[in-house]
This record gives structure tokens, sequence and C-alpha cells, in this order.
């Protein structure tokens, strides 16, 4: 088995190849390949169901089960579990293997599902939404590091766009089935995962066979853990979550109940990272080596750009839908079609040219320059764009967004060490999640402010106070601008596209951004072998990775 260090030190700008290895071609897809990744795709329609299916119902839950005071941690507690848990799962997955942090994550979503749709108070529905998060936060990354470790990294754009197709399908139905039963059936909307996750759960216990380190006995697997650093890493992000989940929210963002945990998880933030470079800390959960290497440390900056573009847009284009365009809640859902149907192709199409052509900066630089050029467009919508205008720009803003999110993960593993798969692909997918947190706090942000500084476009009086101090985004659906005069309703809708357009204006400076940061990154062959300790066993191998007797094999390369 080859160390970090051994493997670092191999390297080369080129992307050579390490004279001590002896190269196969990946192995066949097999059988059992198949019936564990259409498992995984069972598992990524269910979380992505989950994740958006609740968006349109979240009022009429609230409203159903008295929970109007809670409505900001009812919407918030499962994105912030989702998120802290993140890293400690990917160093699970190392020592533990793949399998049974999968089966756990996957037990605990559905628990927290049964819960929250049979809550009957706010607190049992806030504890539902919070397991289910940490069993979300789970499988988001567990279904990127078990995809990479079948696939080699030439490959992986293209199988992680192919899991992406599958969520994106979920997250297309998901605001429309959420409308539907919002109106009949609210409990369904947490019900309903339960079927295809449970399907999802008999495949991957008979099916998902994976190479696994062993261990002598379970104690010297939770020696290994990182305690101290898990605990300090989630408390600080925890800080940081709840300050910016209360900032505009529950509080003004001026205001110490914001900037203190703001501060304080900042500050243990990088008590973290110092903490992981001492000797008191054994074994990192997120080692500082896979930020030594420019091209990862630059990639991981850009996966959180990415969550935060997806969220960005998903979030503020139904502001412009019920806000500009006056529709309603459940059409706002329909409207949003062009970008979840665009979005997959953009991530499949970039996936596949990076396996055929072995190349990334190219398609970073598109991404980002097609989503900048996106947003622009999105900043000239106002009352009077037509449909082809705004599903136009909706589909470009989309594929920009779909380019960068199925190729970055790949460059960052190829610039680090294979044994780092499982650490990388986690914190990878933290930065993205902490992007999504981002992505609703930066555009509210610039949005709320713009909105206030227009009111005295508002005649009403009454108006002005319901709409100031975020009232605006917590007021778009319902009705309420509809009630007023026409004349009130038009100076309103004017100051909507006022500070929309100046939230995707922020939105061009961030794409921009990261397009410059891409020539930063370094050029990296792509590896087309499979070299994984952790890849799916053939019904006659033996799950134990290396043996005394035997050379280590890792699914197609054997290491001297």
């Amino acid at each position: 088995m080859l160390t970090p260090e051994k493997e670092l030190s191999d390297k080369t700008d080129s992307g050579k190849k390490p004279d001590t290895e002896v190269e196969y071609p990946p192995p066949p897809k097999t059988l059992r390949f198949w019936l564990v990744f259409v498992s995984l795709c069972f598992v990524s329609l269910s979380t992505s169901l989950d994740g958006t299916v609740i968006a349109t119902a979240l009022p009429t839950v609230v409203k159903s089960i008295g929970g109007e005071k809670h409505y900001v941690w009812i919407g918030n507690s499962f994105l912030l579990a989702s998120t802290v848990i993140q890293p400690l799962v990917g160093q699970l997955a190392d020592i533990f293997g793949r399998k049974v942090p999968m089966l756990f994550s996957l037990a605990c979503f559905m628990l927290g599902s049964g819960l929250a749709g049979g809550a009957s108070n706010v607190s049992m529905l806030i504890a539902g939404r919070t397991i289910q998060g940490l069993g979300s936060g789970g499988i988001f990354v567990l279904l990127d590091i078990i995809t990479c470790d079948m696939v080699a990294i030439r490959e992986r754009g293209q199988f992680l766009g192919l899991v992406l197709s599958t969520g994106a399908i979920g997250s297309t139905l998901g605001p429309i089935i959420g409308g539907i039963l919002a109106e009949h059936a609210w409990r369904w909307v947490f019900y309903l995962v339960l079927p295809t996750s449970g399907i999802a759960a008999v495949f991957l216990i008979f099916f998902l066979n994976l190479n696994a380190t062993r261990t002598p006995d379970v104690w010297s697997s939770l020696a290994k853990v990182d305690y101290v650093g898990s605990a300090i890493f989630i408390a600080s992000i925890t800080s940081i979550l709840l300050g910016l989940i209360m900032g505009g929210a529950t509080h003004p963002w001026n205001s110490w109940n914001v900037i203190v945990p703001l501060v304080l998880g900042f500050l243990g933030w990088v008590a973290f990272h110092f903490y992981e470079t001492t000797r008191f800390c054994r074994n990192p959960g997120i080692p500082h080596r896979i930020f030594a290497e420019r091209t990862s440390a630059i990639g991981f900056f850009l996966a959180f750009e990415s969550g935060m573009f997806l969220m960005w847009i998903v979030m503020f284009l139904p502001i412009y839908f019920q806000g500009v365009l006056q529709t309603s809640p459940l059409q706002s859902g329909i409207n949003m079609l062009p970008m979840s149907v665009f979005l997959v192709p953009g991530g499949i199409l970039a996936g596949g040219i990076m396996t055929k052509t072995g190349m990334y900066k190219p398609l970073h630089w598109a991404g980002f320059a097609i989503t900048a050029i996106g947003c622009g467009l999105l900043s000239i919508l106002d009352s009077g764009s037509g449909k082809a205008a705004w599903a136009g720009f909706e589909i470009i803003a989309s594929l920009g967004t779909g380019f960068i999110m199925t190729t970055i993960l790949p460059a960052i593993q190829a610039s680090l060490p294979e044994i780092d798969q499982a650490k990388t692909t986690a914190f990878f997918s933290f930065m993205r999640s902490f992007g999504f947190v981002w992505g609703i706090t930066i555009p509210s942000i610039v949005f709320n402010s713009q909105f206030d500084n227009r009111l005295d476009e508002i005649d009403d009086i009454v108006a002005r106070v319901d709409l100031a101090k975020g009232g605006a985004y917590g007021l778009v659906s319902g009705g309420y601008v509809q009630a007023l005069p026409e004349a009130v309703q038009r100076q309103i809708v004017n100051v909507y596209t006022k500070a929309l357009e100046k939230a995707w204006q922020v939105a061009i400076g961030f794409a921009l951004l990261g397009f410059l940061l891409v020539f930063l990154e370094r050029h990296i062959d792509l590896r087309t072998e499979l070299k994984t300790d952790f890849g799916v066993t053939n019904d006659t191998e033996k799950q134990d990775v290396e043996t005394p007797e035997t050379p280590a094999m890792t699914n197609g390369v054997k290491v001297k």
C-alpha cells in the first residue's frame, strides 16, 4: 500500500505515473458494478427529492403544526446537520469501509423522515429534520466516495454526472410534488422518500461489497477516530451556521447574537486546522497535506462557489417568478423546470468531455464564463420579460453550473494521493454544502438591503413597514402583494426587479473570480487506471485488501 508521502513524492508536474507501479486497464464494468451504481442512483433520487419537496410545502407544514415562530429552525436544522457531519463521515469511511457508514447514514435518513412525517409538535419535527440531515450529509459524501472508488479519475466526471442526473430528477419533481402534497396530505412530504430509500437499502445490503482494509477489532478502529478535531470542527461550523441562519431572520446582522457566533466559529475553524497539524492529532480528519497542492486548494474554493451558485439560482429565481411575475409557488416550481432539465445534460456533457480528453481547466473556464453570462442575463429580467427570455437565461445559467459541478472533484483528486481520496471527497462535499449556505446568505443580504434602500418608491406606508428588513423575501408568496391596490403593486414589482438586479450582478463578480482562479490551477493528467483499496469486489474476491502473503492489489493496479 502506498503511503501519502510516497505517493506525493512520485508525482510530477507532467502527471507521470510512479515507476514502482504496474498498470493495468480499468476492470470491466460487471453486473455487480451496475447493481451497486443503480442503488447509488436510488439513494441520490431519495435525498434530492427530500431536499426540494419541502421547499414549496414548508409554509403549509409549519402552519399545520403550529410552528410559525420556529420557521427558521424547521427549515435550516436539516441544512446545519447535513453540513457539519461531512468531514467526519470521510474519516469513518476510511476506518470502517464504505458499506457500514452508508447503511447507517441511510438508516438515519429514513428514521428522520419517519419522525418528521409523524411529528405531533414542533420539537419532534425539528428533531426529525435534524436526524434526516445527519443521514443526508453522510449520504452526500459517500455517494461521491463510492462512485470514485468504482471508476478511474478520468471517468469520474461522467459517472458523477449520471448520479447527479438521478438527483436532478428528484430535484425537478420535488417542488411540484411538494405543492400537490401540501394541499392534501403534508405528512407524505416526508414519507415519500421511504419507498425509494428502502429499495436502495436492499440493493446496498446485498450488492455493495467493497474491498476494505481490516483492523484487528472494533476498539482499534474506534481509536483511529479524530474525536478532538471533529468536536472542534463541528462546534465551530455549527457556530458559523447559526450566525448565518439567524442573521437577518431572527436578529439584525449587527446584533451580538449574530456577530459573536460568527467570530467564535471562524476562530474555532482556524484553531481546528492548527490542531490537525500538531503531534497531538495522530490521525487528522482533514490532513493539511490536501491543501499543499495549489490545484487542490483552488479546487476546494471552486467547489464552494459551485454550491453557492446552485443555491443562488435555485433560491432567487422563484423570487423573480413570484415577486415580479406574480406567479403562485406551484407555478414557480414549474417555471424552474428548464434549469433542472438542463443542469443534468450540462454536468454529463462536461464529464464526458473530461473523460474523452483528460482535460479539466478549459471546462472550468467555460463553466464560470457561462455562469457569469447567465447571471448577467438574469439581471435584465423584468415584469415584461417573456417565457422565451427567462427560460433561455435560466438554461444558460444552469449549463454553466452543471459544467462546474461534475469536473472539480476529479481535478482535486488528480493532484492528491489516492489514499486521501475519502477525506478529500468529504472536504469537497463539505465546501460545496458550505457554499449552499452562503448561496442563500449573500444574495439575501444584497436583496434585502437594496429593497430597503428603495422603500420610498412605494406609496403605501403600511406596505413599506411590512416589506422592510427581510419582509419582502418572506412575503413574496401568499398573495400579500396581489391584495394591494394595482398602483402599489406596480411600485413593489419595480422594487423587486431592481433588488434582484443587484443580487444577480454580485453573482457575476463571484463567477468572474472563479474564472480568474482557474488560471492558477495546474494541469495534471487524469489517471485512466483504477487505483483504490475500496473497489467493488468480484464474487470470488476476498474483501481483505492486503495480507502478509500477497502484495497489495488495488482493483486493477498492483503495487510492488
